[in-house]
């Protein structure tokens, strides 16, 4: 008799979501759906309101990164008014980008998939959260907050406020930093990073003791997706795409953002609100691909600071050189990606044209459409706007992280549900492994806020005649 498995909500991700597994007759499991159950409607609601106002509007789709929603919709206006924004604009767009990626991904690492790392999968759920870990490990958790701190204050000194700063606009940005402010951050820059370097020996300590978590956890072929330099270092705002195959062929090189649409297309499921965009040339749903941290360093050559490009190619030889495809390494690459920023705040830091007064370029509707793109903390993320002449949007599509990585993310589901599940048998710790699993994405469904509190957390088995075999509920 085949059955089916759902988890409903899945807990310590930003939104909501749940899970189904299917099972054949035999007790094996056929496929797994990861339901994304809420739908915003930004792209609807936004249509007729002037350009100018995108950037504060879609900053609140995301609590956790209103600042990549700004950035990208700024970068879009840019090209609505066809200018190039004053140089102390961009610097200062790529200094808030930069802390953004390093409070979001200490939040990530530290706060949502730190249970999933450091404490045993058998833990009960009670205790398996950041309060868990916090009284198992208080120095772990405090510098993890404190590391996420560094982030969230250097964006509240740049914009005004931690959370949807009303300051980059289209052509520019409204404040730079003055010198005080940035010594004060430099002043902070070696305890962080002593933080991160700590973290990163950390988890590397894990990997042989969960090397079946890492062969498991997400571990197959896929392409990937990210901004690169020039050059082809890592780029997190302001670069060209890259596509690479899991081999490390270049598919796709020195795309402008604009062009994703002869990359990308977007595919839709009758069981989720989550879109499921996937590499055109290879078709739905083969063509899938993945974007993020770890996606960001498959496809850049380097990651352009010394410190970051250490571990980078350490990280490259635990996976004999080529692209790393286990996406347990996401979280190696988020503390990565957290180095690599510090190390460039440093660099900017120093930088005095960011006390420069001229910070914004005027100008009129240009263009009537235009692609915005800059690299979120979870991967890559497009505005697209059409305008009429008085400049008031017409369409809106956006493609965020969360998205393109919709189908390696259903896939992760159903390897570790065929490597840990028992038909017969439903136990916490296979709900712990396929939440960790999800949560090495770190995605971000809805894109809003949420408060902390405890949500019902439900598995049920049930029969081919919907009779429930099985079940079990977590916080209710």
């Amino acid at each position: 008799m085949s059955k089916t498995i759902i988890i409903d909500p899945v807990t310590r991700i930003e939104g909501h979501a749940k899970i189904s597994i299917y099972l054949d007759d035999v007790g094996e499991v056929r496929t797994a759906r990861f339901h994304v159950t809420e739908f915003r409607g930004f792209e609807q609601f936004c249509v007729g309101r002037p350009f100018w106002e995108m950037p504060a509007i879609t900053a609140r789709i995301c609590g956790i990164c209103p600042v990549s929603h700004i950035l990208a919709s700024a970068r879009t206006g840019d090209a609505l008014l066809a200018v190039a924004i004053p140089p102390a604009a961009e610097q200062l767009r790529r200094l808030m980008n930069l802390a953004q990626i390093v409070q979001s991904h200490a939040l990530s690492f530290f706060h949502l998939s730190g249970p999933d790392l450091f404490m045993s999968i058998a833990t009960e759920p009670g205790q398996r959260n950041v309060l868990g870990l916090a009284a198992q490990d208080p120095e772990l958790v405090r510098s993890g907050i404190r590391l996420r701190q560094f982030g969230q204050d250097l964006i509240e000194a740049l914009g005004g406020r931690k959370i949807h700063p009303a300051w980059a606009v289209p052509g520019g940005v409204r404040s730079g930093l003055d010198a005080a402010t940035r010594t004060a951050f430099s002043a902070r820059l070696p305890e962080a990073l002593a933080t991160t370097q700590v973290a990163l020996a950390r988890f590397k300590d894990l990997l042989e003791p969960l090397s079946a978590e890492v062969a498991s956890y997400g571990r197959f072929a896929s392409l990937f997706m990210g901004m690169v330099a020039p050059d082809g270092t890592w780029e997190h705002h302001g670069g060209n795409l890259r596509v690479v195959d899991a081999q490390g062929h270049i598919l796709a090189d020195n795309v402008s953002p604009d062009g994703y649409a002869g990359l990308f297309g977007e595919a839709s499921e009758a069981w989720t609100y989550l879109k499921f965009p996937y590499y055109t040339p290879h078709g739905y749903p083969e063509g899938m691909y993945r974007v993020g941290p770890l996606a960001r360093l498959n496809v850049c050559r380097s990651m352009g600071t010394p410190l970051a490009d250490a571990e980078l190619s350490e990280m490259r030889q635990r996976a004999n050189g080529g692209p790393v495809t286990a996406s347990f390494y996401y979280h190696y690459a988020r503390l990565i990606e957290i180095l690599a920023g510090l190390e460039r705040i440093g660099q900017l830091l120093a930088d005095g044209q960011l006390e420069a007064k001229n910070l914004r370029a005027d100008a009129g509707v240009n263009r009537f459409e235009a692609v915005g793109c800059s690299e979120a903390p979870r991967g890559t993320l497009f505005h697209h706007y059409k305008v009429d002449e008085d400049g008031l949007i017409t369409y809106v599509n956006l493609i965020i992280a969360t998205g393109q990585n919709n189908l390696a993310m259903n896939r992760t589901v159903a390897q570790i549900a065929a490597r840990y599940l028992r038909s017969d048998r439903l136990d916490h710790t296979l709900l712990n492994r396929v939440e960790a699993g999800i949560r090495a994405y770190d995605p971000c469904l809805s894109c809003s806020t949420h408060a902390v509190g405890q949500a019902a957390f439900e598995l049920e088995l049930i029969g081919a005649d919907g009779t429930v075999v099985d079940r079990m509920v977590r916080g209710k």
